[in-house]
């Protein structure tokens, strides 16, 4: 169990680009840095990355003219639509724990397989081809971000792996074709806006994420309940810990409940939810695996854990449940089963 995750009022800050170097030892003393973050907080900052300036901006500025765009005209991209929950996601589509609807509108993509593709034809849920709306360079400037965006990933987990004592390639076995979703979300302006919250109180359900914000409002939960910010760092991406990683490390790195506080200020928020491969079975390494976290973590299938969560929040799969379209994988979890938000759960959120 973690021990220091506690009294943390800022979050880290953690330069990875020692993480790239061709000197082992390097990469070690990085990894440290990292691990540190990670057990501390859960939630850090990573610059040295090699996503490009102009990258970022050509996926800011798509978002922003898509998200202009008319309500009608969007919702010919609804994800409700969609073969691999993709494409438009309208205000109030989602629903986290304690039953509150999102103030926000978001739009889904992920890796683009084609409809031959094996586990795509297998009917694997979250797999298969993108929906792209009709504005030129959309699919573009987000294919290109993504890619970069999923490099990065698969070094974080290279640090990850050398921080926790295991070969640097270990992660990717599981990394060939993941349900890894990049969302553009739009937190709409509101002059009204009170200190409230504008999408509620969550862990995230992959390994970790990779987020690029735009404007202030997100909160992080500390190991004391508290409500910490994490405003943006130029060039900066803010990473959190997922609900995976907590089980690989038996809670020694915790998924850290976070929210976006409802703020006045239009924000564009841009995660990546870098999962592992759908069939991956994920419990506590042998490192970690005492009797306590093996009790308290029995194993997981990394994609319906994954398919559940997001079965549940999503109102149009929520729909597709009680008519018995959709069914629940055995054993799955209720929202919010991880993390400090699952300690405090008395907590007002």
């Amino acid at each position: 169990m973690n021990a220091h995750h506690t009294h943390f009022d800022r979050l880290p800050v953690v330069d990875i680009s020692g993480l790239y170097s061709d000197d082992l030892d390097v990469r070690l003393a990085t990894a440290q840095v990292l691990d540190r973050a990670a057990r501390d907080a859960g939630f850090f900052y990573v610059t040295g990355h090699q996503v490009s300036r102009e990258q970022q901006a050509a996926l800011v500025d798509h978002a922003q003219r898509f998200f202009a765009s008319p309500h009608d005209w969007k919702m010919r991209y609804y994800i409700g639509q969609s073969l691999a929950h993709r494409g438009y996601v309208p205000e109030g589509e989602e629903v986290f724990a304690g039953g509150k609807r999102d103030k926000k509108e978001a739009f889904d993509t992920g890796a683009d397989l084609p409809l031959d593709d094996p586990l795509v034809k297998a009917g694997t849920p979250l797999l298969g081809p993108n929906v792209w709306p009709d504005q030129p360079g959309f699919s573009d400037a987000v294919t290109s971000y993504y890619k970069a965006a999923f490099a990065l990933g698969r070094v974080l987990f290279r640090g990850f792996s050398l921080a926790l004592g295991l070969p640097e390639t270990h992660f990717e076995t599981y990394l060939s074709k993941p349900p890894s979703q990049l969302r553009l979300v739009h937190y709409p302006f509101d002059a009204s806006a009170a200190d409230a919250p504008g999408i509620g109180a969550h862990t995230d359900y992959e390994c970790f994420t990779i987020l690029l914000p735009t404007a202030p409002g997100l909160e992080v939960m500390n190991g004391e309940g508290r409500w910490i910010d994490a405003p943006p760092i130029d060039n900066a991406f803010v990473v959190n810990i997922g609900d995976m990683l907590e089980v690989w490390t038996g809670g020694t790195y915790v998924a850290t409940s976070h929210r976006v506080r409802k703020v006045s200020e239009e924000r564009f928020s841009f995660p990546l939810f870098f999962a592992c491969d759908y069939a991956t079975v994920v419990e506590p390494l042998p490192k970690f695996a005492t009797p306590e976290a093996v009790e308290k973590y029995p194993p997981v299938s990394a994609g319906e854990h994954l398919f559940a969560q997001t079965a549940q929040s999503f109102t149009y799969l929520k729909q597709r449940l009680e008519r018995g379209e959709l069914v629940l994988p055995d054993g799955s979890k209720a929202l919010a089963s991880f993390g400090q938000q699952a300690r405090h759960a008395t907590l007002e959120e």
